[in-house]
């Protein structure tokens, strides 16, 4: 059984279908691509996936648990986790309280406990800050552990918000356009730091990205939506060479 199974997914807004009748999977620990043009209905599928919008028709089940009408947050506490196209830091708090955010469901005290601030509390709290650092400086992030992260240069706000969405321990990372806005140079560090994440953390990942190159050179398989629906799954090596997605996604002659 696949670790992510999508069965018929579909989205309507009124009279417009942005997600169409998408079926696809995500096994363990693999590297998955999803591409297509701006409008194809990534994001819309991304949030469709993960309890922001609900399907009008279709599942989405996660290790045998059908996700449909679920929240977010319950989708989050199973095991899915995302970044966005926009970056959506707590730009006001530190780099470490935005890590420590994300490993909101991990706490073990009790409500007794934190309200009356009990030894048990601040046990807990000092082993979360403990985890919390391991995971920055995996990242090369903890020497900014006490930098608000609105003062972060903008690759490592990107670098953060990654950070963040591990620190939920997630079986499936989604990440929405990690490249947008990068340099060249930003770019060339997120593509390692990607296979960092793949290798040391052996999580699933899929991946929506605008940057070919990076996604060619990192992903296992791809998928390709255009106008809400599914047109072409294969290798980099087999989207690349196929004459649909050129024709559709990359704006040559087929």
């Amino acid at each position: 059984m696949a670790l992510l199974e999508v069965k018929n997914l579909t989205k309507n807004f009124g009279g417009l279908t942005a997600v169409g009748d998408v079926t696809m999977e995500l096994n363990q620990g693999e590297l998955v691509g999803l591409i297509g043009p701006n409008g194809a209905g990534k994001t819309t599928l991304f949030n469709l996936l993960t309890g922001v919008y609900e399907p009008s028709e279709g599942t989405v089940s996660l290790a045998g648990t059908v996700l449909n009408g679920k929240t977010p947050y319950a989708i989050a506490s199973l095991g899915l986790s995302r970044t966005f196209q926009n970056i959506r830091l707590f730009k006001n708090m530190t780099v470490l309280e935005n890590v420590l955010v994300g490993m909101g469901n991990t706490r073990k005290s009790n409500l007794l406990a934190s309200f009356l601030r009990l030894p048990k509390f601040y046990t807990n709290e000092e082993e979360l800050k403990a985890k919390a650092l391991e995971l920055l400086a995996i990242f090369e992030l903890d020497k900014d552990a006490d930098t608000l992260a609105k003062n972060l240069p903008y690759g490592q706000q990107r670098r953060l918000e990654i950070v963040r969405a591990l620190a939920t321990n997630p079986k499936i990372l989604f990440l929405d356009e990690p490249a947008a806005g990068m340099n060249p140079q930003e770019t060339a560090e997120l593509t390692g730091l990607i296979r960092k994440i793949k290798e040391e953390f052996g999580i699933t990942i899929i991946l929506i990205e605008h940057d070919m190159s990076l996604v060619m050179e990192v992903t296992e398989r791809i998928y390709v939506l255009e106008y809400g629906r599914l047109i072409a799954h294969g290798t980099p090596e087999e989207i690349k060479n196929n004459k649909r997605v050129i024709e559709a996604y990359l704006g040559g002659d087929a």
